[in-house]
């Protein structure tokens, strides 16, 4: 050990520091974390209580359905119209450079300032509201973030509007990286465009797909400010949830809270791998 510590001390000076911080502000704090939610908070004893306490609360089920839906549906969108803007802005065409900037320009404001502008849009009185009441779509206005099914829909658009920079920036790296010859020679064989991007594109572009579905899944499932700001309490999350319990110093209930969370998050992504990327996109290019 001493020897090995002489000839590699240089190495281990410079991870060392780095090594202390995940320890100490990740590591150890997920691992008291986890063993909160097994603790009695009255005796400290080891038990499920915590658990069964939770899922007696209507409202903590449906804060794993609405995490599980809005990760969802936040995907869905982000993905599609991600993917659509990185190969529009692939192209060349005159104000190339204005849409770009333009397209990352949500990126650069604060996500609670996103959420206020949004709620001018889709508050009762709102943008959204006075734009379908003079179309003459609606006589009453909606209530969008009243706590159903649309406060889903509201919070994804929103968090669509506010990430929608980072998954271009993402899948228009991918695709810039597709070598032009592939496509000449798809051209040359004869395939349709259609054709060039299901048997090219797409399979040449899934290493960067799963990376970006992975990171934006873990964001997704550990949203917070947006649902605070939109929909408080109407609509719960594991992390809303989380933090009521901490606020309320149900301190065991919110590890427990997190600790699911945080399986969700290991079990989405393990799922993934296995049935959807099935190792291909992570093989592809070694």
């Amino acid at each position: 050990m001493l020897r090995f510590m002489k000839k590699y001390y240089l190495e281990i000076l410079f991870v060392l520091p780095l090594s202390i911080y995940i320890l100490g502000f990740t590591i150890i704090p997920i691992l008291k974390t986890i063993s909160m939610g097994f603790q009695d908070p009255s005796t400290g004893e080891w038990t499920l209580s915590v658990y069964q306490y939770l899922f007696n609360k209507p409202n903590f089920s449906r804060a794993i359905w609405n995490t599980i839906g809005i990760t969802v549906i936040g995907l869905t969108i982000q993905i599609t119209a991600g993917l659509g803007i990185a190969i529009i802005l692939k192209q060349t065409f005159k104000g190339k450079g204005i849409i770009r900037s333009l397209v990352l320009m949500p990126m650069g404001i604060p996500t609670l300032v996103s959420g206020v502008t949004l709620l001018y849009v889709f508050g009762t009185q709102g943008y959204l509201n006075e734009l379908l009441y003079r179309l003459g779509m609606i006589q009453v206005p909606i209530n969008w973030t009243s706590g159903d099914w649309k406060s889903l829909f509201v919070v994804a658009f929103a968090d669509t509007w506010k990430v929608l920079p980072i998954v271009v920036l993402l899948l228009l790296a991918g695709l810039e990286s597709i070598s032009k010859e592939i496509y000449e020679a798809s051209s040359i064989d004869g395939a349709s465009k259609w054709q060039t991007f299901r048997n090219v594109t797409l399979p040449l572009l899934k290493p960067t797909i799963t990376m970006t579905i992975i990171l934006r899944a873990v964001d997704s499932f550990r949203i917070f400010e947006l649902p605070q700001i939109l929909v408080g309490k109407a609509v719960p999350f594991l992390s809303t949830y989380a933090y009521e319990e901490y606020a309320y110093n149900n301190l065991s209930a919110s590890g427990a809270a997190s600790t699911i969370l945080l399986l969700l998050i290991v079990i989405f992504v393990l799922l993934y791998l296995k049935f959807v990327d099935r190792g291909e996109g992570l093989n592809v290019g070694k």
